[in-house]
């Protein structure tokens, strides 16, 4: 398994989105930093906390939240690409970083254009980078054939 080791906050996110028969997904994760506030009522009251999203997909995201949040709690997010509140609950709590705890949301009802983005089909895998391939240097493109030329 492969980390993202140049973010702390993503250092770990593979723990969340590996595939497996324990983790089936309804739909593709994508790695995406999306600007997101997040409210609700935690164990000190109500909060309201900027934060940004680590991975999402078409059923909700999995972001970092300094607030002490449960399973199953019931949050409010807003995206800064979409003006609508999206009402969510907490399904999974990960490990901390930084003070910071990887949080997963899930919608409550349905929001597949929630995020804008199009997500990839189910069957869709990610082509492996170069080092993983094993290729060395670069990858040639196509080669265009030659041209032929009248002789003066």
């Amino acid at each position: 398994m492969r980390q993202c080791a140049r973010s702390p906050s993503l250092g770990v996110v593979n723990t969340w989105s590996t595939p497996g028969p324990d983790n089936r997904r309804r739909s593709q994760r994508v790695i995406l930093s999306v600007p997101v506030s997040v409210s609700g009522d935690g164990p000190k009251g109500k909060f309201t906390e900027e934060t940004k999203t680590l991975v999402v997909n078409a059923h909700g995201a999995l972001i970092t939240l300094a607030a002490k949040v449960s399973q199953g709690q019931q949050m409010e997010l807003k995206s800064a690409s979409n003006p609508e509140m999206q009402s969510c609950k907490v399904v999974y709590i990960g490990p901390a970083v930084q003070g910071q705890t990887q949080v997963g949301v899930e919608f409550t009802k349905p929001a597949p254009h929630f995020w804008h983005v199009a997500f990839p089909p189910e069957n869709w895998t990610p082509v492996a980078d170069e080092g993983e391939r094993g290729v060395k240097g670069p990858v040639k493109g196509p080669v265009a054939a030659p041209v032929k030329t009248s002789k003066p």
